[in-house]
């Protein structure tokens, strides 16, 4: 069995951490790929089968097809929340890390379908009180990034000098 080079054992953390010299960008962007696409995958299974499945019948004031899991109403919303939470986030890595490759468009439909299947699966096995909830977890991701550019925006407007303040000297 191989192993490891004693300074890679000794410090093994370090070693496999990111470093902008080694890392290409091609690099980094295919293992992010391949980390979110697993993460889209995981959490879409987990939301289309919630833990403790569904019910299978209608009895006892259950209906048929709703998630077991949901009877326990507060940990349903914390499973929903951050399950979609990261399933949302995961889909909008993805689009921007293939952003410009070829088969753009396709791309851009597969994930946009599976996203709607996703939530089309929430709304079929939740409580119909928290579809709102789904709503919102759904459009999270989304709503931050956008939060994130509006704020970086800001922060250039106020903290950049105006550059054209001064004479331009090349064009005299």
């Amino acid at each position: 069995m191989a192993t490891l080079p004693i300074g890679i054992r000794k410090n093994w953390l370090t070693y496999f951490q990111y470093e902008e010299e080694r890392d290409t960008p091609s690099e980094t962007r295919n293992i992010l790929l391949i980390i979110f696409t697993l993460v889209a995958a995981v959490t879409f299974q987990a939301g289309v089968n919630p833990p403790g499945g569904v019910w299978q019948e209608n009895k006892d004031g259950h209906v048929a097809g709703r998630a077991i899991y949901a009877s326990d109403t507060q940990a349903y919303y914390v499973f929903l929340i951050f399950n979609s939470l990261a399933f949302f986030n995961s889909i909008f890595v993805i689009l921007l890390l293939t952003h410009k490759f070829p088969f753009h468009f396709e791309i851009w439909a597969a994930t946009i379908s599976m996203a709607v299947t996703f939530g089309s699966a929430l709304f079929a096995i939740s409580p119909k009180n928290s579809i709102n909830l789904t709503l919102i977890t759904a459009a999270g991701p989304v709503l931050v990034r956008y939060l994130v550019i509006i704020f970086n925006l800001y922060l250039r407007s106020y903290f950049v000098k105006d550059t054209q303040t001064e004479p331009d000297l090349v064009h005299v």
